[in-house]
């Protein structure tokens, strides 16, 4: 059967190869009494969306209209709450009805983006590591990937000076992230603020994928519309996953400049209608009645943070401590590497050993290998226990 070199050259993904390994282990351990699985591979967290978003779901669900297929001038009370929500949170004017999109999740928003900006062979310029729905996206629109490595020695910081003026005047798109995700990562305002001057000086399309911007446990999360050139270069994508534990849902959205904005609504209207009226709802009463909810959630994730760096390290596995909330990256330690061991054996091998499942750093790029990711996603007690299999396991290799 006939498929497209596309869909060849997307491959498995990391979280689909980590799928089949965690359903295998699962088995296993059912027939041999082994430890349950600790999934710490995604992003998915166990704490609970606030009650009054998930009441304003149920009441619209009584509605008729909560059924019927949403276009997108239906969604402008949605809109009308990210503008103002923008307004609060970051001083900037937004018009809800140029630049404003409602999104089935960043990641959706990210892999279509390059579908609307980019032709067949045009350069997009990725960090490395990267989130692996920016390579996904431009692999669907048959674009070139151009990667900026991030040197943990300086930080994760990126270096935009590692591209000539010609390199970047072939660009036509710059893919970022501040909180980043894999590296847990804040960020600096000024490294943003460079990227778009950068973009506007080379006339890049800079799109900035932040859906973990109230999730700084250190430091104050960067963010593209705190930068006065946004209207001239960019589109800035949210996200209800993290902040207010809403990830089933899919609830995302888009600001930025109106031509981006429009092509994304665009190229959209070919492949979805939006969410139900009721999940609109949810997100609304999150923005207006909640926003203080990813304030109370990070006291969550610091103390697993510390907890977990604590036992790891005490294991004799060095941890650097993240400043944004939801994940440790994690250096191989010495133990494994001296065993051989790459991201993809080292995780491979260590949830058959433990039941613990992380995901391979290779599976964010070659920037990658040699890290694993660890979400912060258990309660205490169980990331506790799940400390302790690791250590157990590592002092055998």
């Amino acid at each position: 059967m006939h498929l497209s070199e596309r869909v060849r050259g997307l491959g498995s993904g990391v979280f689909a190869r980590n799928d089949q390994r965690k359903q295998a282990y699962r088995a296993r351990a059912q027939a041999l009494g082994l430890p349950a699985l600790l999934d710490l591979s995604l992003g998915s967290t166990d704490l609970q969306p606030p009650d009054l978003a998930m009441d304003a779901i149920r009441a619209q669900l009584g509605r008729p209209e909560s059924a019927a297929y949403c276009l997108h001038g239906a969604t402008l009370p949605f809109r009308e709450a990210v503008a103002a929500w923008a307004q609060r949170r970051f001083g900037v004017a937004v018009d809800p009805e140029r630049e404003v999109l409602l999104l089935v999740g960043s990641q959706e928003g990210t892999a279509h983006l390059p579908l609307a900006v980019l032709n067949p062979g045009d350069q997009a310029l990725l960090l490395d590591p990267y989130y692996p729905s920016h390579l996904g996206g431009l692999q669907l629109a048959s674009a070139q990937p151009r990667l900026l490595k991030l040197d943990p020695q300086a930080g994760f910081a990126p270096d935009f000076d590692q591209l000539s003026d010609h390199q970047w005047d072939a660009l036509k798109l710059m893919v970022l992230g501040f909180p980043h995700n894999p590296t847990a990562t804040t960020g600096e305002q000024a490294w943003v603020d460079a990227a778009a001057e950068r973009a506007v000086r080379h006339g890049v399309v800079f799109a900035h994928d932040n859906p973990y911007v109230d999730l700084a446990l250190d430091g104050e999360a960067p963010a593209l519309l705190r930068s006065p050139l946004w209207r001239q270069c960019g589109i800035e994508f949210f996200s209800f996953s993290k902040g207010w534990c809403l990830g089933g849902y899919r609830l995302a959205f888009a600001i930025g400049a109106e031509p981006l904005i429009t092509a994304l609504r665009q190229l959209k209207g070919v492949v979805d209608f939006n969410q139900s009226t009721a999940l609109q709802a949810g997100a609304i009463a999150a923005l207006e009645q909640a926003a203080d909810w990813p304030d109370r959630i990070k006291p969550i994730y610091r103390e697993r943070r510390d907890r977990m760096a604590a036992l790891l390290q005490a294991a004799g596995w060095p941890v650097r401590i993240p400043s944004m909330a939801l994940y440790l990256w994690l250096e191989l330690p010495e133990r494994a590497r001296a065993a051989g061991l790459n991201s993809e054996s080292f995780c491979a091998q260590m949830l058959e050993a433990t039941g613990v499942c992380l995901t391979p750093g290779n599976g964010f790029g070659g920037g990658g290998e040699g890290y694993a990711r660890l979400a912060l996603v258990h309660p205490i007690e169980e990331l506790e226990a799940g400390a302790q299999r690791m250590a157990a396991w590592l002092a055998q290799l």
